[in-house]
Order: structure tokens, then sequence, then C-alpha cells
């Protein structure tokens, strides 16, 4: 979040932060300027100088939010270059990933964008593109670099990126943002790390075939 406010005032930068939380605290519709300004410890005049009404407020807020996904990018090629085997430096960045997403801040900032997505179908889409298919794009450069030396299998790594974090994250983020429950033990989220590796590496691993043609037919090889 700093990179995005680095060359705010002081106060805006305060006044920014307090918004972030009233937001995360009582959602869009239950926030008014006056719990900004409150929280913030601003004057109305003082806030409304810097943001005409609550719509360009939440919008900024969300913009501003997008660097606490950039260090994921930098996570992801970590964590498979610092490995000596593509399986353990998948199980480090499986649980890394896991790790950061399934932080409750997080969690509540994802699931505040979502809740206004078709209120501010911009300000949701520009959140996903700079953070979320950042990371992807990210995985997929990372998953080709290990196609290449024959160490996974894989013909679109774009899509190999989506599957293991779909595979990952799948169980713990529809609970938490069906339910509100924010509390996966990482009793569980290891079982959930462990799983997705194993399930990818079993379709993508360096002596994986894909069962399916290109037609989309199940092959029929000879053993």
């Amino acid at each position: 979040m700093e990179s995005v406010l680095e060359n705010c005032s002081d106060r805006k930068r305060k006044t920014l932060l307090a918004a972030m939380e009233v937001f995360l605290d009582k959602r869009y519709d239950c926030t008014s300027m006056d719990d900004v300004a409150a929280r913030a410890a601003v004057s109305k005049p003082t806030l409304y100088k810097y943001f005409s009404d609550k719509e360009p407020l939440f919008a900024e807020i969300v913009r501003a939010t997008i660097g606490e996904i950039d260090d994921l990018e930098r996570l992801v090629a970590a964590s498979i270059a610092g490995e000596t085997s593509v399986e353990s430096g998948l199980f480090v960045l499986a649980r890394r990933l896991i790790g950061v997403l399934m932080q409750p801040r997080i969690l509540r900032l994802h699931r505040l964008v979502m809740a206004n997505a078709e209120r501010f179908p911009d300000v949701g889409r520009n959140w996903y593109e700079q953070s979320f298919e950042h990371v992807l794009a990210t995985l997929a450069i990372n998953f080709q670099g290990l196609a290449n030396r024959e160490l996974l299998h894989i013909d679109d790594p774009l899509l190999a990126a989506n599957h293991f974090v779909g595979m990952l994250m799948w169980i713990p983020i529809n609970k938490a943002m069906s339910t509100g429950d924010n509390s996966s033990s990482p009793e569980e989220l290891e079982l959930y790390a462990v799983a997705a590796v194993r399930a990818f590496l079993a379709g993508y691993g360096p002596t994986s075939r894909s069962a399916i043609g290109e037609n989309g037919d199940l092959k029929h090889e000879a053993k």
C-alpha cells in the first residue's frame, strides 16, 4: 500500500488508512463520510477537499490496497527458484501462497471488493487485473521455465497456473467468502497445500501424460 501512498501528504495518507479500516469494519453501505472523518480525526471540509464523496474514496482505497498483493509476485518466483526440486519448490510455494491469501485482512479486503463488484465493476476489474492476474501471469512464466527444463509437462502454462491456485484455494476461500469464517486452522491449510501439490504433479508432473487428446477425446494408449 505504501507504494501508492508515498506521494500523499501525511494527513491524506492517514485519512486513507483510516477510511480503509472503516470500510472493512462497516462495509460500503454502512460507511458514511462522517464515520471516515471521525476515524481519521480530520474535519469534514478537509475530507471533502480530498474526496468529493464516498465513491471516489472507496475507489482510491481499493487502488491503494493493490500493493498488499504485489509481494506475491516476488514470493512466487523466489519459492520456485530457491528449491532444489520442483516438488519441494511447489510445496514451499503452496504453503506461502495459502498463508498470505488466507490472512484475515486480505480476506476482508477480497470480500469488500467482491461485494461491490456489480456496483463498481471498473474498481473490481482493476483490482483483479493489477493483483491476482499479475500473480497468475508470474506463476505461468515460472511454470513455463520448469517445462522448458522438462520438470513439468505443460501445454498451457497460464491454465496450469490457474489450476494450481484453484486447487489450492478453492476450499478455504469458498468457505471464507460464503460464511465469513476466516478461521481455517494451520493444520487445515497444510492439508490443502499438500493435496494441491500432489494433484498438480499428478497432472503436470514430469512423468505425467495427458489422457485427453486435442479434440477432447480420451486417449487409448497401449501399456
